[in-house]
């Protein structure tokens, strides 16, 4: 199931978050198509596809650690 719009955004979920595993499912598939093409442009730029996608990990941990942190403050 390929859920990003023809302009590339990311659509909003359709289920509520209280609805973990359609909600998560979802979100897995709205990220996939985009996650894709930037783990293929990292990769046609010439970076490791492995290594970019352990950075994005990486990244994105550090993104809601960040946002954690700011939320407790």
């Amino acid at each position: 199931m390929n859920m990003m719009s023809a302009d590339g955004s990311i659509p909003a979920p359709t289920h509520s978050a209280s609805e973990f595993l359609a909600y998560e499912a979802e979100c897995r598939s709205a990220l996939k198509p985009p996650l894709a093409g930037l783990l293929d442009a990292a990769e046609a730029a010439g970076w490791n596809r492995r290594t970019v996608a352990s950075t994005l990990m990486f990244l994105a941990a550090q993104q809601v650690s960040a946002t954690e942190t700011s939320a407790r403050s």
